[in-house]
């Protein structure tokens, strides 16, 4: 079974999440978004019985519903078996948007307290984690239109503004302002000046920007220009070709 046209329609612009909507549309809905977001999906059938993230997903939005009906045990029971299933673990008190898409499905953890934009597509092992044992919020938000990579860590009860990515493996432990990228450990923030599409979500986890990279370029431009004309050792300078590799005869790693 092919592309429907049900499925091939462009992602809603309506950004209520608090909208309410039947069982099969939000179905739906999550399949179309798998289709859009993962370019290895090739029809609906096959997302519908093979895509564990949304499988995971399909659990929470029951156990939620369980969650908020005051019924705990039950709750708790599916987002455990859902864990088993899927590799995913979503608590049933977490609240999470409309088009949210788990790539891959294996080793994300999402806490009790955490929230959850619309649109925001989280990679497999990825952690929203808390980092106090005090009751209340104590986990991440995430704003409309995130994107966080393979095995990054979001910690605490910190916002992470809309339209911004969180780079594969970024440890991040402080808000991040809107339309941001944040990379390393612990996560450095760099603002864009280019406001991000409304229209297409980030997804170019190939573009991450090297801050400690240019900071230590700009240590060593300093320090030669401190050499210059000092009777020094020069031998060891370690300088970068024109691919931006690391060369030099004089030191060992």
């Amino acid at each position: 079974m092919e592309h429907t046209s049900t499925f091939n329609q462009p992602l809603a612009q309506d950004r209520d999440s608090s909208k309410e909507l039947g069982l099969m549309k939000m179905i739906v809905e999550d399949i179309r978004c798998a289709l859009q977001r993962d370019p290895a999906a090739r029809n609906a059938f096959e997302v519908f019985f093979n895509y564990s993230g949304l499988h995971a997903i399909w659990f929470y939005r029951v156990s939620h519903w369980l969650w908020t009906h005051k019924l705990y045990f039950p709750a708790r029971w599916l987002s455990q078996f859902a864990r088993w299933v899927t590799g995913v673990e979503i608590h049933p008190g977490a609240l999470i948007g409309r088009r949210f898409f788990i790539d891959h499905g294996m080793g994300v953890v999402i806490g009790e307290t955490a929230e959850i934009g619309n649109d925001v597509t989280l990679y497999h092992g990825v952690t929203l984690g808390g980092v106090s044992l005090e009751k209340g919020k104590r986990h991440p938000t995430l704003g409309d239109r995130v994107v966080v990579g393979a095995g990054a860590k979001i910690l605490g009860a910190i916002e992470i503004g809309r339209c911004s990515r969180v780079g594969a493996n970024a440890v991040v432990v402080k808000p991040v302002p809107p339309n941001s990228v944040v990379v390393g450990v612990p996560g450095q923030i760099v603002r864009r000046t280019d406001k991000a599409l409304d229209d297409a979500l980030d997804m170019h986890h190939d573009l991450l920007p090297d801050t400690l990279g240019e900071a230590l370029r700009q240590v060593m431009a300093r320090l030669d220009q401190l050499e210059e004309g000092m009777p020094v050792h020069k031998n060891g300078k370690i300088q970068t070709d024109k691919e931006g590799y690391w060369i030099g005869s004089d030191f060992s790693i």
